[in-house]
């Protein structure tokens, strides 16, 4: 006996979707061990999701979320043109290991597809799991350190 998976479906999250949203970034964010540092509510994503340059990408099942993939849309100096700034790649455990993964990197790629954009993220070098994904979807995967100057570090600085 053979059991069919559901089918997924992906669509652009709208302002509605905020309160779903909102709870996959905050899960996403304690897996990583992150959850202390996501300070938007839900009336902010309502306000992000309504920004042509913000793009959420929801995966359902049955209706259900099970995943989503977010990015801005962002100007590359170097180039001229905007390029797609992959934020997060969530898929909830219950949907794992079923497609849903590459179905909405699929769908970004759609999205940058017509304009030839660039898409590019950030993954942790100990990622292991996330590096062989990205691979095996096509993606390069090169070292780089990343760096972030917070207010309270660059303010003093200041004088």
């Amino acid at each position: 006996m053979t059991t069919s998976l559901p089918t997924t479906t992906v669509r652009r999250a709208g302002v509605d979707d905020a309160a779903t949203v909102h709870a996959m970034v905050l899960e996403i964010a304690d897996h990583e061990g992150d959850g202390q540092h996501v300070h938007v509510d839900v009336p902010r994503w309502r306000e992000l999701l309504a920004r042509p340059d913000v793009v959420v990408l929801l995966a359902e099942q049955d209706a259900e979320a099970v995943g989503y993939t977010s990015a801005t849309r962002q100007l590359h100096l170097w180039s001229g043109f905007d390029l797609v700034a992959l934020d997060d790649l969530y898929v909830r455990a219950s949907a794992r290991n079923r497609g849903v993964g590459e179905q909405l990197m699929r769908a970004i790629a759609a999205y940058a597809a017509p304009e030839s954009m660039l898409v590019r993220w950030e993954l942790y070098e100990t990622n292991d799991g996330a590096r062989r994904f990205y691979e095996r979807i096509g993606a390069t995967v090169r070292p780089k350190l990343n760096a972030a100057w917070r207010p309270d570090d660059y303010g003093p600085w200041l004088g």
